[in-house]
C-alpha cells in the first residue's frame, strides 16, 4: 500500500497519546459546535479554536487577518517551531478548516489527528475539562499563500478551462445540493444561497467519501480512484468549494497533501457567495 504524499501532516491517536506533555506540541480542538464537545471534555492539554469568532472575521465575510492570526497563536503559547495537531468533530470538518487557514498564513509544523475527535474517544482515551493555560506564543503570520485559496474572480475565469476539460472544479457537498434539491443541509437552514445548484462543470465528490466509518482517511489507493473515475487527477489545476468553505477544506488537504496535487486551490467563498450573485451561472442536475 503506498503511502499518502505528505504522510507528515497526519498523526495517530497513539502517537498523539505519547505527545500529550510534550512541551513542542500544541493540541488544538476546532468543532462545528464551537464549545459544546470541548466543554463535554476534550483531549488533555488541547485549546479550543472557535473557528466562527477565532478563525473567522468578526465583521467581514472573510477569514481573519493577519495581525489577528498572529495574535491567536500568541495566545495558545504557539512559536515557529511549534507543532500544532489539529482535530474536530464531524471528521475534522472545521480542523481541516482551520489546517488550510493557517497553511494559508505561513505556518507549516501542521497535523491532522486521524480519525479526530470520533476516534479518539471511540478507543476510550483521556478526556478533560480542564482548560490549559500557556506563556504567550511568537509566531508571526506572513502574508497569505494565495497558492491555497481561489476567489470568485478566479473561479469565473477557468469556467471555459473547465468546460475544455483543463481545469477540474470539486463540489464536495451532498448530492441534493449540487443538484438544487436543496440549498443546504437540514442541520444548517439558514447557511444557503438564494439559488441552488453548482458551478457549471463541477463534478460532485463529496467530502465525507474521503474516509472510513472511523472517520480515519482512506488509503491513497482508495483516494486515487476515488477522484481519478471523475477524471480529478492532479494533471490538471484544481479548486475545490462547498457552501462555506469548511467542508471544501477537507478535500483541499486530502488532494493536496494525501494525493500529492501540485495545485490545487480552495474556494472559501463557495455556494453562499457563487449562489446569491446576480447573473451567475449555475447548472443544476
Amino acid at each position: 500500500m503506498a503511502a499518502y504524499a505528505h504522510p507528515e501532516t497526519l498523526v495517530e491517536t497513539d502517537w498523539l497519546a505519547q505527545h500529550l506533555n510534550d512541551p513542542a506540541v500544541r493540541i488544538a480542538e476546532v468543532d462545528y459546535d464551537p464549545t459544546a464537545n470541548y466543554d463535554l471534555g476534550h483531549v488533555p492539554g488541547a485549546v479550543l479554536f472557535n473557528w466562527k469568532t477565532d478563525i473567522n472575521d468578526p465583521v467581514r465575510r472573510d477569514i481573519l487577518g493577519r495581525e489577528a492570526m498572529t495574535a491567536l497563536f500568541g495566545r495558545a503559547g504557539i512559536d515557529e517551531a511549534t507543532t500544532v495537531v489539529l482535530y474536530g468533530d464531524f471528521n475534522n470538518w472545521f480542523a481541516a478548516f482551520a489546517f488550510w487557514v493557517f497553511a494559508y498564513y505561513g505556518a507549516t509544523r501542521l497535523k491532522l489527528l486521524n480519525g479526530g475527535r470520533k476516534k479518539w474517544i471511540a478507543e476510550d482515551r483521556p478526556l478533560t475539562k480542564e482548560v490549559p493555560s500557556h506563556r504567550k506564543g511568537g509566531f508571526v503570520a506572513q502574508p497569505g499563500n494565495e497558492a491555497f485559496r481561489a476567489y470568485l474572480d478566479d473561479v469565473r475565469g477557468v469556467l471555459p478551462r473547465v468546460k475544455a476539460g483543463t481545469f477540474s472544479l470539486v463540489d464536495v457537498r451532498g448530492p441534493k445540493e449540487f443538484s438544487g434539491e436543496v440549498l443546504a443541509p437540514p442541520e444548517y437552514p439558514t447557511e444557503h444561497a438564494q439559488r441552488g445548484g453548482h458551478i457549471p462543470g463541477a463534478k460532485n465528490i463529496p467530502w465525507a467519501q474521503a474516509v472510513r466509518d472511523d472517520g480515519t482517511f482512506k488509503s491513497r489507493e482508495e483516494l486515487e480512484q476515488l477522484y481519478g473515475a471523475q477524471g480529478v487527477t492532479g494533471a490538471t489545476p484544481v479548486i475545490t468549494y462547498c457552501r462555506i468553505g469548511e467542508r471544501s477544506s477537507h478535500t483541499w488537504f486530502v488532494l493536496r497533501y494525501l494525493l500529492g496535487f501540485p495545485d490545487v486551490k480552495n474556494y472559501d467563498g463557495s455556494w453562499t457567495e457563487w449562489g446569491n450573485l446576480v447573473r451567475t451561472p449555475i447548472e443544476k442536475a
